[in-house]
């Protein structure tokens, strides 16, 4: 399985993963989501879209002290995560 620098849900890196990672079932760490989207083998939020994940990864990173321009910028491609790639 290949394995990814950036949750592919949200796109944050995963040096900034507190915890490292989600988890799967088995309580291995995620090769491709982080812990804020993924825990023991399925998403924390299920039904979200990738447009509404955009306007929560935006929030945080304005949250954060970044321009919102800044927070465009960086979820720009965030359509094209494997995550969001089939819908």
């Amino acid at each position: 399985m290949r394995t990814f620098k950036h949750c592919q849900s949200c796109g944050m890196p995963f040096t900034r993963d507190e915890k490292g990672g989600g988890t799967e079932r088995n309580g291995e760490k995620s090769r491709m989501y982080c812990s804020h989207c993924y825990e023991n083998g399925s998403f924390v939020n299920p039904d979200l879209t990738a447009e509404e994940m955009k306007q929560r990864v935006q929030g945080k990173i304005v949250e954060f002290g970044a321009p919102r321009f800044m927070a465009k910028f960086f979820t720009r491609k965030l359509h094209q995560l494997e995550r969001w790639k089939s819908n």
